[in-house]
């Protein structure tokens, strides 16, 4: 079946999340992010107000992240900054897990944390993308954390951050759309920095791709499409293991 770069482009969620970027830097994601009309931009809470501004009036989502990056705030301290990113036009929460209960079997405290982001996020009409880290988790933790999140409604379950030891892999990502009704949808990120790469999510079900390499990206997309060449062909194996 043949694409469209537009196909691509609302794959993916423009991440501006390093701690290093300034307001200009910022606005330039946005910039990148209205060029080709992502899905959304995913910037880090404090840049909520600045995100909302740039992106308004159009179809690329406010998105911003939550417990980020190692998701072991207080379930109080995560509704709160949820609360305020919302307030200052968020639409899209991507939280992290608290690792270490996952980790220990605290799948209560686990579940109860993502349920009061989801039911905070849906009152709001917003939606709500649950990190699991899967470098961190053994693949029956990985199946439970994505079983526990679609039980209370979360929309979406990611890989990782793409700050931990490994990033997204494709075995991973089949794992988890198998874990999950098709009511929620799976989103790959942490070191996705190639078309191919992006494709090959798609391949396995996943909607969204978290990447900052956006612009290498859709202009493998535009240049593939021209030479008719942009279809979701399967693609070979691949093993990513950086960061955004």
């Amino acid at each position: 079946m043949s694409l469209t770069p537009h196909d691509i482009a609302k794959m993916l969620d423009h991440s501006t999340l390093q701690p290093f970027l300034t307001e200009a830097d910022i606005r330039h994601g946005c910039e990148v992010a209205l060029k080709y009309d992502t899905a959304s931009v995913c910037a880090r809470p404090g840049d909520m107000k600045i995100v909302a501004e740039m992106l308004k009036g159009s179809d690329v989502k406010v998105c911003t992240v939550i417990g980020f990056p190692h998701g072991n705030h207080t379930t109080a301290i995560k509704v709160a900054e949820a609360e305020a990113a919302l307030d200052d036009g968020c639409v899209e929460l991507d939280m992290v897990i608290n690792l270490g209960k996952m980790i220990a079997g605290d799948e209560a405290y686990v579940q109860n944390e993502i349920k009061q982001i989801v039911d905070l996020a849906h009152a709001r009409n917003a939606k709500v993308k649950v990190i699991i880290e899967t470098c961190y988790l053994t693949d029956e933790q990985k199946k439970r954390a994505c079983e526990l999140a679609a039980e209370v409604n979360a929309d979406w379950v990611k890989t990782s951050t793409g700050y931990g030891s490994a990033g997204c892999t494709l075995p991973d990502l089949r794992l988890m759309r198998a874990a999950v009704p098709a009511s929620v949808q799976v989103k790959g990120s942490g070191g996705i920095r190639d078309l191919d790469t992006v494709l090959a999510a798609r391949q396995i079900g996943a909607s969204r791709c978290g990447v900052s390499a956006t612009e290498k990206i859709m202009q493998e997309a535009e240049a593939r499409y021209a030479r008719g060449e942009l279809t979701e062909a399967p693609v070979g194996e691949v093993d990513t293991t950086g960061g955004y």
